[in-house]
Formats: C-alpha cells, structure tokens, sequence
C-alpha cells in the first residue's frame, strides 16, 4: 500500500477535515512509499518507535503523536530523536486525534460501550461525549472497567449507587463531566481526574470513574488498524507500552 494513498483513504474514511485538532491528523513523518507491515500503539514514544524498529514495521499508527499546539516548534532534545529515529528507518507516522476518538465504528469511545457493554451508545449532540444505558450499580460497573482495561479504577460515589444512564469519554475529558450534568446521567467514565471533580460529582449527584488516560484509548487505534489489515491485507500488530496514566 502507498504510503500517501493510505493517508488519502484515512482522511475520507476518519473525516479528517471536519476536526479542528490540537495537532495535525495524519502522515505526521514521511517514511518509505511502500507499507506491508503496520504497528499500532497509543503514542509516538521512543519505546514505541524502537519496539516497531524491531518488528520491521513500515508505518506506526497512533493516537498521540508529535506537533501539538502551545508546545515548541524547535526539533531538539527528545523530540529530535524520536524523529530521528523513525527517518533513519524509514518508518511512517500516522497519527490521528480527535477523529480517531469520534469515529463511530473504529473510535475510541464506540470501542470503550462495545467493551463495557453500554447499550444504544451515541454522542451527546456534536460533543465528544457519549451516553448509553446500563442496568447496574456503580460497583459492578467498576468492576468491569477494571477487568477490561486490567488497572484499578479511581472511583467517586457510593458503590450501590444505581446505574442506569452512562456517560463517557476516553483520555483526560475530566472537564466534560457537565455535558454528562446535563443530559442527567447517573456516572461519567472518563481517562483522568482532576481536584475539584470529587465536589462536582457529589454536589450533582453523579458517579465519576477514572479509568486511565491512556487505558481507555488503546482500542481506537486497534480497531482502525485492523479494519486497514482486513481492507489492503496489510500485517498488523498492536504494541502496548504501559502507562499508569
């Protein structure tokens, strides 16, 4: 597959263009115009890139990459070599943000109610907070975002507290929780927490799980990355570099 023409294909298939990110979505780094073997991972760290070096991928796909907004444009220091690295071998960058969070077959919060089996999931108006329907206690429903994403939850509220309409958004979309306020729901998943969320959440009611940054956006980049081995018969393979963020 051509490197470019992938691009071209993911900025149709993700709609690329109706986003207004944090960084750019896409070919971030050029490697080689031929891809046979992709490597998906949640971020464009340097373990990830050597651990794709390993594997003799041609392209790696993730959900955070490099050039984010407010941050330096200087290419020294960790990024110089993570840049560095990937050009010496020839490896592509694809990296897709919001659209991959968005996306409603292969994004990351569809992902998240396909796994914690939320029922009639979709987002809340043109937010990236989702709802759904669940028909348990808070404590069960902790329990099984603990099973799933294999890492201890911070959890807010009372573990009886009943669960029946569910909110949720993956990475740190601890500052959405009044979308969930608003539409009335009983608990909000989310990647991170912040300080005052424990204050909010009781003064409304509102269950809160933290369930890991980087833990609720593994499965996003997975399933786009299969969805490509299936269509252009591409070798796939997921690297998970462990964060307890």
């Amino acid at each position: 597959m051509n490197n470019k023409t992938l691009e071209k294909y993911l900025d149709k298939y993700l709609n690329v263009s109706n986003f207004s990110d944090y960084c750019p979505n896409g070919l971030q780094v050029e490697g080689k115009s031929d891809i046979s073997k992709i490597i998906a991972g949640v971020s464009a760290n340097q373990d990830l890139i050597e651990r794709a070096i390993d594997e003799q991928a041609d392209a790696l796909f993730v959900h955070h990459g490099f050039f984010w907004k407010n941050e330096s444009s200087v290419i020294t220091g960790i990024k110089r070599n993570r840049i560095k690295t990937l050009l010496d071998n020839s490896i592509n960058l694809f990296a897709y943000h919001l659209p991959l969070d968005a996306h409603p077959i292969v994004g990351n919060n569809i992902q998240l109610a396909m796994r914690f089996n939320i029922q009639n999931p979709e987002p809340i108006g043109d937010t990236l907070v989702w709802q759904g329907e669940v028909d348990s206690t808070l404590e069960d429903v902790a329990q099984s975002v603990q099973s799933i994403t294999q890492r201890t939850p911070l959890v807010f509220g009372p573990k009886r507290k009943s669960i029946k309409k569910i909110t949720w958004c993956s990475g740190g979309a601890q500052s959405y929780i009044e979308h969930a306020i608003d539409v009335g729901a009983d608990c909000f998943i989310t990647g991170e927490v912040s300080e005052q969320i424990p204050a909010i959440c009781k003064e409304n009611d509102i269950a809160f799980i933290s369930a890991g940054h980087h833990a609720t956006e593994r499965y996003g980049v997975q399933a786009l990355c299969q969805h490509l081995s299936q269509e252009f018969a591409l070798d796939y393979q997921y690297i998970d570099i462990d964060n307890i963020v």
